[in-house]
């Protein structure tokens, strides 16, 4: 059972003895402690309930990140590229890197990152793919480095195998809590690079996520 269950259902117990003391119960609760003990039961539910799931804020397609330094739009749009951030950006743990695609672009997008340890990290949000909509494209992309490391942003596009491909790699390292990264032999071959830049780490983001 996790943690944020537990506090749910701590949560559920508080109220539950704050609604069934009696105000002259001398067993159950001193009636001074009725009022006390349901806020605290209605806090730890709604704090239980943000980080499990159960009550969330509707973010739309994309989880909030931080945006930085952004590029403008050069119209018309004729290649894949990254609009934010910018090259020799300084930025934090988490951010929004966000871009734009060609009318005429079906394949995937994906971020990897190289930071100093020369391996690759595909970056994806619940949608596991760069979302795409109306010629722009974004994903979260998070850090655990050190400040001041550099990081290669590295931006491609992908057929369906590639994209299967870097899917069930993060799966994996999901669900082992290990992320090792990949070396270049094990990128897909099918894994087309379109755009790169170089950027530093403004915090120490190690441990973070």
């Amino acid at each position: 059972m996790s943690t944020d269950l537990i506090i749910i259902i701590l949560g559920v117990v508080l109220i539950l003895i704050a609604i069934l003391a009696k105000e002259k119960s001398k067993g159950l609760l001193n009636p001074n402690l009725r009022i006390p003990f349901g806020i605290l039961g209605i806090m730890l539910i709604i704090y239980g309930g943000y980080s499990y799931g159960t009550i969330s804020l509707q973010q739309g397609q994309i989880e909030y990140a931080e945006a930085g330094n952004r590029l403008d739009v050069v119209y018309p749009i004729e290649k894949v590229q990254v609009l934010s951030p910018i090259e020799g950006d300084y930025v934090n743990c988490r951010i929004l890197t966000k871009g734009v695609y060609p009318d005429s672009h079906t394949k995937d997008i994906w971020v990897v990152l190289k930071p100093s340890d020369n391996k690759y990290y595909p970056q994806s949000d619940h949608t596991n793919t760069s979302y795409k909509r109306k010629g722009e494209w974004q994903v979260i992309t998070r850090f655990g480095g050190d400040e001041g490391e550099a990081y290669e942003l590295i931006v491609f596009e992908t057929d369906s195998l590639a994209t299967e491909y870097f899917s069930k790699t993060i799966q994996e390292w999901k669900s082992i809590d290990s992320y090792p990264g990949l070396e270049l032999e094990d990128l897909p071959y099918s894994a087309i690079e379109v755009d790169r830049l170089t950027i530093y780490l403004e915090d120490n983001c190690r441990g973070v996520f």
